[in-house]
């Protein structure tokens, strides 16, 4: 065989590319669940917090609204509003994935 001739190609698997092969499924480790569980854990206490806070908004503008003298409390109220809002992208960032996490969780356990 003269060196000036290219290699030989490599030989070819039977069968179609792995693109078309079935999915693989995916372990889920312990560690997987255990973030879920905290992940959907934290939420829910964000979500419970925020509960409060709007709760305790509505009660100091009673309070501002009741007496001129505690009008200060009205403002605290809205600081509390804006701090519901800033916490609405916390409660969504840990929310979905968690939610997510844990339904990918109960997909493997009935398979």
């Amino acid at each position: 065989m003269s060196e000036q001739q290219p290699p030989p190609h490599p030989p070819q698997m039977p069968g179609g590319p792995a693109a078309y092969a079935p999915p693989q499924v995916r372990v889920i480790s312990a560690a997987y669940r255990r973030w879920a569980r905290i992940l959907i854990g934290l939420a829910i206490a964000v979500a419970v917090l925020m509960v409060v806070a709007l709760v305790a908004s509505f009660v100091l503008l009673a309070v501002a609204d009741a007496d001129v003298d505690n009008a200060a409390y009205g403002y605290l109220a809205i600081f509390l509003w804006f701090a519901i809002f800033g916490a609405i992208p916390f409660l969504l960032g840990l929310g979905i994935p968690g939610v997510v996490m844990t339904r990918r969780v109960r997909q493997q356990r009935t398979t």
